[in-house]
């Protein structure tokens, strides 16, 4: 079987390595960029992910770039907690959650494709413009070329799909919800232990950090950081995550919060560079396969990140695609399979992280108690507190106790 794989970020390369894995090494990827570099900011892989990434033997280069996390708390504007829970193995996952800087994680998949299925297997330059289906095979249009013909294709290229597009051209840009993100990294003194994710703000304002490094010799880590609110402007280039801004555009929102544990207009101040992202996403797809033709990934479920879940979900497509197709000779069987289990499950994450997910117990601290509490008790239960928490891990798969019976992904393992 010959797959084409349009998109060289996460949900591309991971699934080169998961069909690599499930016996399937005729493999192309083909990258839109001339060079893959290690760029962007930090992201978190929750314990689903994990598993698969260390069922296809990459545990020890993982434990090299991330940081353990090991506890998610939120707070409301004030620094006041409000909820806080272990993460990974503390809270009795058989994987850790990792935060990880997202560009050193594609590097680490990218040597691993290339080691695995050969150095020629990623061809950067390669942006897939349409793709076209003839007698059952897919040919990749490639500006004025062709990529082709192939048994399958999968649409791994990002939110703006030029794949998706070929399916559904009459559908809009990126939806907006009016909230802007702010991210960048710093270096800094570790804080709450230094595993800690927080989450700290109101209904419509936002600030995360979460440490993406171990100490270095000064004790300093370097930190990612996110900053949230709505927009007094129109936003620019929505699904872009590299359009860069000053510290200044935005700092005075934030100029405030300065808390016993945490200095957050000094993280701002001091980043090293920012960049401006809308909160966008898509509506859920009525379909996701078109014959030998599927999508992955953000191209096709691309969701607010909102739960840690952008990439993790792109992780477990990759690895479900790749399971189906090795148990089927028809691959427009194999895909309908795949989309039968992923497609709902990611379309309840998308419509569940544009109702806050998780982070919904800070949006109703601050209604409860906008100028603050006394005992987060009186105003929030912690049986509420629980059942948010736990509601979004079963939505989204990664439930301890499900996560850790759930049978594994991988073919010689599911055939025993």
């Amino acid at each position: 079987m010959r797959v084409v794989i349009a998109g060289g970020g996460i949900g591309g390369l991971a699934t080169a390595l998961s069909l690599h894995s499930a016996g399937i090494t005729d493999v192309v990827v083909l990258e839109a960029a001339k060079e893959i570099r290690p760029l962007g900011v930090g992201i978190n892989l929750l314990p689903h992910a994990v598993r698969e990434l260390t069922e296809l033997g990459l545990a020890p280069r993982l434990s090299d770039i991330g940081v353990p996390t090991g506890e998610l708390a939120y707070f409301n504007h004030r620094g006041q907690l409000i909820w806080s829970e272990p993460r990974g193995i503390a809270a009795g996952y058989k994987w850790p959650q990792y935060s990880v800087h997202r560009g050193r994680l594609q590097m680490l998949l990218l040597d691993a494709v290339r080691e695995r299925l050969g150095p020629d297997t990623v061809r950067t330059g390669h942006r897939v413009t349409d793709v076209v289906t003839e007698n059952g095979k897919v040919i990749a249009r490639v500006g004025d070329s062709s990529v082709g013909p192939c048994d399958l294709l999968i649409g791994a290229d990002g939110i703006h799909s030029a794949v998706r597009k070929g399916f559904y051209p009459s559908e809009p840009a990126p939806l907006w919800n009016g909230l802007v993100l702010w991210r960048g990294t710093t270096r800094a003194r570790p804080y709450r232990g230094g595993r800690s994710m927080i989450m700290a703000g109101t209904d419509v304002q936002k600030f995360v950090a979460y440490p993406i490094s171990d100490p270095d010799d000064t004790g300093e880590v370097e930190v990612n950081w996110v900053a949230e609110r709505p927009l007094d402007r129109q936003a620019m280039s929505r699904g872009d995550w590299n359009r860069r801004v000053s510290p200044d555009d935005f700092l005075h929102w934030f100029d405030t919060w300065t808390f016993d544990w945490l200095d957050v207009p000094d993280l701002i101040r001091r980043a090293s560079v920012v960049y401006e992202y809308p909160m966008v996403d898509r509506d859920p797809l009525p379909r996701w396969t078109h014959g030998p033709v599927t999508l992955l990934g953000d191209a096709a479920h691309p969701m607010y990140p909102i739960g840690s879940n952008g990439a993790s979900q792109a992780i477990l497509d990759a690895r479900v695609l790749a399971s189906a197709l090795a148990r089927h000779d028809d691959p427009v069987a194999a895909c309908e399979e795949y989309e039968a289990e992923r497609r709902p499950a990611t379309a309840k994450v998308t419509l569940s992280n544009r109702q806050r997910g998780p982070e919904l117990v800070i949006k109703l601290a601050y209604e409860r108690a906008p100028e603050g509490f006394d005992d987060v008790e009186d105003i929030l239960p912690l049986s509420e507190r629980e059942e948010i928490a736990a509601r979004y891990k079963r939505l989204a798969g990664f439930d301890p106790e499900m996560l850790n019976n759930r049978p594994s992904y991988d073919v010689a393992a599911s055939t025993k």
